[in-house]
């Protein structure tokens, strides 16, 4: 068999070579009418999907002995002589193909697929007719309802009124939202600001929450210190400062103020920087007396100074001085029992002032009487130099003694005053 075949037609839809049969070469008139006529009008041929997948324009096909399978596609310009049968048949497709929505030829499989749709399509087509058919009997059978037609008119204009009085609600019900929405954004910027204030509010209370911690820890430490200031103060109006200052008392035959010695022994040499650290610490004393009291003495004037104490005679701008240095006891400077005789004038004078205060019967009095440079024992009517020149050592301590035990006395009277005057003004 020759494998060169002569295909003059391909199919119009999948482009497949279409070998015709030889029936088409002789078809007479009669027969090309019956063609000519449509195969269906008015209906549409759907493709779509699953149906038909693809339509494809017309081609031509013309014979070739060069084309390695035995046909060669030729375009619509191509201007090869067609053949009597070909011819026949080109003009029968030509004529199919205007009667239809398909151009033609179709293989035998396309043609195959193209009868299931049209069947579908015929079935589609009459269930339409047929529930066509259902509802115009429908119709027919229903009532005539020309009566209510008015009903309904009226039944519209109602609803209609009602859609007018609605939407009308509606306008009003969007503009009171709208005024609703203006006021909650108010309400928001209210509740913010009034959350920025409470904020605020709550960082300053806990601020003044802080201080008012610091301050009550102040007021309870300064009443603390106020208590115990006043309880300090209490002691300190009972306490006696000239004696707690000035302790006189003394130590065998000495007597002493502030522990330190006045006097000296031949079987006890005590140190005249201790004896002048006495006389000046006693020195000190009476002139703090005198001045408690306001006493001013009428000769003398005391200048303590440490153990270099002396006393201004005033008027003549002399100065007797009140500490020694040693020596021999004949040969002893005489400025020194002159400074010593002028400090028992003053302890006098103050003895005196002390002695007029307050009544006879409640007169305060000390217990060494004073003459000149002497003092006196009451008891023993002993009278004692505080001389140290042409005295001895055992005579002068004991002056010395005595002097230091009127002094303490007076401290007392003094600080009694002092604590009498106190009470009163509390």
């Amino acid at each position: 068999m020759d494998p060169r075949v002569s295909v003059n037609f391909v199919c119009q839809r999948c482009l497949n070579p279409i070998q015709l049969d030889p029936g088409f070469s002789h078809l007479n008139e009669h027969t090309l009418a019956e063609l000519a006529l449509p195969i269906y009008e008015g209906v549409d041929v759907d493709f779509s999907g699953a149906d038909v997948d693809k339509l494809v324009g017309p081609l031509q096909l013309s014979d070739s002995n060069q084309h390695p399978h035995g046909f060669t596609l030729v375009g619509e310009a191509g201007d090869t002589e067609k053949t009597q049968p070909l011819k026949v048949a080109t003009g029968l497709y030509d004529l199919v193909s205007s009667n239809s929505d398909l151009d033609h030829p179709l293989c035998e499989e396309c043609t195959d697929a193209l009868l299931d749709l049209m069947d579908a399509t015929l079935s589609r087509t009459q269930r339409q007719a047929q529930l066509s058919h259902q509802l115009l009997a429908s119709l027919a059978d229903m009532p005539d309802t020309s009566s209510d037609v008015s009903t309904l008119e009226i039944e519209l204009a109602n609803l209609q009124l009602e859609e007018q009085r609605l939407i009308k609600e509606l306008a009003e019900v969007e503009e009171e939202q709208a005024r609703a929405e203006a006021v909650l954004e108010k309400h928001k910027e209210e509740r913010a600001r009034l959350q920025n204030q409470e904020e605020r509010f709550w960082r300053e209370y806990c601020t003044h929450r802080a201080q008012l911690s610091v301050m009550d820890d102040e007021n309870r430490s300064l009443k603390s210190q106020l208590n115990y200031t006043q309880n300090r103060l209490e002691r300190l109006k009972k306490t006696n400062i000239f004696n707690t200052t000035f302790h006189i008392w003394h130590s065998g035959h000495f007597g002493t103020i502030n522990n330190l010695r006045l006097g000296r022994l031949p079987t006890a040499p005590v140190s005249w920087q201790e004896i002048n650290a006495a006389w000046g610490q006693t020195v000190l004393l009476l002139a703090s007396l005198a001045r408690k009291i306001g006493l001013k003495f009428s000769k003398y004037r005391l200048v303590p100074y440490g153990n270099h104490s002396y006393i201004e005679v005033l008027g003549e701008n002399r100065e007797l001085p009140l500490y020694g240095s040693g020596g021999f006891r004949f040969l002893w400077d005489t400025k020194f029992d002159g400074g010593m005789s002028a400090f028992l004038e003053c302890v006098a004078e103050f003895q005196q002032y002390v002695e007029v205060q307050g009544t006879h019967a409640g007169r305060f009095c000390l217990p060494y009487r004073i003459n000149k440079h002497f003092i006196e024992d009451r008891n023993s009517n002993n009278s004692l130099s505080i001389r140290m020149q042409f005295n001895s050592e055992e005579q002068w301590t004991k002056a010395l003694k005595f002097l230091l035990t009127n002094l303490k006395w007076g401290l007392t009277w003094v600080s009694s005053a002092l604590f009498s005057s106190t009470q009163g003004e509390a």
